[in-house]
């Protein structure tokens, strides 16, 4: 029973140990634009700026795909 115990617990660490997020090493943004918040996504990421303007990027270039402002 105790050796079950130390695997579950080993196993848990190896799982939650091995995740780090895949963050891009930088990110353009429009001139005067500044971010307030990221995400991200499988294949895009996502900078709101100060101006409530979602800016959608592709992950893979770095282009920017899509903005869209909030009302």
């Amino acid at each position: 029973m105790i050796f079950g115990l130390l695997v579950v617990i080993g196993l848990l660490v190896i799982r939650f140990s091995n995740k780090s997020p895949d963050l891009p090493t930088s990110v353009t943004l429009p001139d005067g634009a500044k971010a307030v918040t990221f995400t991200q996504g499988p294949d895009w990421y996502a900078v709101v700026t100060k101006d409530d303007v979602i800016l959608i990027f592709d992950r893979m270039t770095g282009e920017l795909r899509q903005s869209v402002a909030i009302k």
